[in-house]
């Protein structure tokens, strides 16, 4: 595309660039997914790895251009709250930007964000479990994810990026998550806000770039994609351990996701409408790119060593592998070099169903008490490790990559 380059195009606007890169999208991996699925029941239908973030990407690469990051950076680290006034001093055109990135959607329902609530109160451990290690852990097999956090400048202190990463899973799931006194706003918006200036960095890394197979990264694709190793993962997940939860609650969670996503910046056409058009756009867009890659295996051995350092009895590495072997299967964790535990794997195939029963009250107490206490102890040890790994922290803008 010579000047006119697909980068170029995305700085004119993400809607454009859509439309100008849609003649090269290649046959076996065409966009199918039918916007009337969507939350928005319509839209486009144009392949979202041609859409990035057209309000969003020019302003904060006008912010890097400038100088300003550093400032905006100190300025929004007193904004924590989201009914809080967005600092004074902020730049005009990024705090017009905010107060509209800031409103949460015309369809978001407050009845269902409260009983949301509700449901991550009752299945606090799993999620805490399942975030960690099914989302997480899937993660480091998403090779555009992989790429794009190694080579990006949270790469370069993993234990930070993580924390960041496990914030947005505490964020949603607490109390007040999207009212005023709550933090998941803030959190959204910010993180929309470094994702643009990622857009803007990373194809400037010779690093990523000698092995990224895209131009620009984090497409609205590519955030779907996340977006599904988040909630769709761990409804299926709950599903299959046959976890009883209530359809009502079960919409609850997946509308915090929904909503979720519009804040963080996901069109409306692209978040699904429900749990079956999330297991049909995840089936497209999630299972056939999952992958290895070396950066990938380098974080998934950070994430199992996080835990480890933590506690080196029930969280210790060849536990928290066995525990992602039985969550993702063998393949992904023979990709990711995860080695086989000859007391952890089986007891795991064996025992994990009748103790998701027993605690589920669906069976009596089993004859072998401490496989119960011990999955017990790993729930609570985990949830903990992975959910108060959002303790307080600033997310802020990038103005760098990784530097080696």
């Amino acid at each position: 595309m010579d000047g006119f380059s697909r980068r170029n195009i995305l700085k004119a606007g993400g809607a454009l660039g859509a439309v100008g890169a849609l003649s090269i999208a290649s046959p076996a991996h065409a966009w199918t997914w039918s916007p009337t699925g969507s939350v928005a029941g319509t839209g486009a239908g144009l392949d979202p790895r041609w859409v990035w973030d057209e309000e969003a990407d020019p302003l904060v690469a006008s912010l890097l251009d400038r100088g300003d990051v550093t400032q905006v950076n100190t300025l929004l680290r007193t904004w924590t709250k989201n009914g809080q006034p967005l600092p004074a001093g902020l730049p005009a055109d990024l705090r017009d930007f905010m107060e509209r990135a800031r409103q949460l959607p015309s369809w978001a329902d407050q009845g269902k964000l409260d009983l949301a609530v509700e449901f991550n109160k009752k299945r606090g451990l799993y999620l805490g479990v399942l975030y960690g290690l099914a989302s997480g852990m899937m993660s480091t097999v998403i090779p555009k994810e992989a790429r794009a956090v190694y080579y990006s400048q949270g790469g370069a202190d993993m234990k930070d990026r993580i924390s960041k990463t496990a914030k947005l899973g505490y964020d949603i799931g607490s109390n007040n998550a999207y009212c005023p006194d709550g933090e998941m706003i803030v959190t959204a918006v910010k993180t929309r806000l470094v994702h643009a200036a990622v857009r803007h960095l990373l194809p400037q890394s010779p690093y990523w770039s000698q092995v990224a197979d895209e131009e620009i990264p984090i497409s609205q694709r590519d955030m779907m994609v996340t977006w599904h190793s988040l909630p769709t993962t761990v409804m299926q997940k709950l599903v299959a351990w046959k976890v009883p939860i209530p359809s009502n609650e079960s919409a609850a969670f997946l509308h915090s996701w929904q909503v979720g996503a519009h804040m963080l910046g996901i069109k409306d056409e692209y978040i699904p409408a429900s749990w079956a058009e999330a297991n049909s756009q995840a089936a497209q867009v999630l299972t056939p790119i999952l992958a290895p890659t070396p950066e990938g295996i380098k974080l998934a051995d950070i994430l199992l060593n996080l835990g480890s350092s933590v506690d080196a009895g029930i969280l210790s590495k060849p536990i928290l592998g066995a525990f992602t072997r039985f969550m993702l299967g063998d393949q992904i964790a023979n990709w990711l070099k995860i080695g086989r535990e000859p007391i952890w794997d089986p007891l795991l195939k064996v025992a994990w169903g009748p103790f998701i029963a027993v605690r589920e009250g669906l069976l009596p107490f089993p004859l072998a008490p401490e496989a119960y206490w011990l999955f017990d102890e790993f729930l609570r040890k985990a949830a903990l490790l992975f959910l108060s790994e959002a303790r307080p922290i600033s997310i802020e803008i990038p103005d760098s990559n990784r530097p080696s």
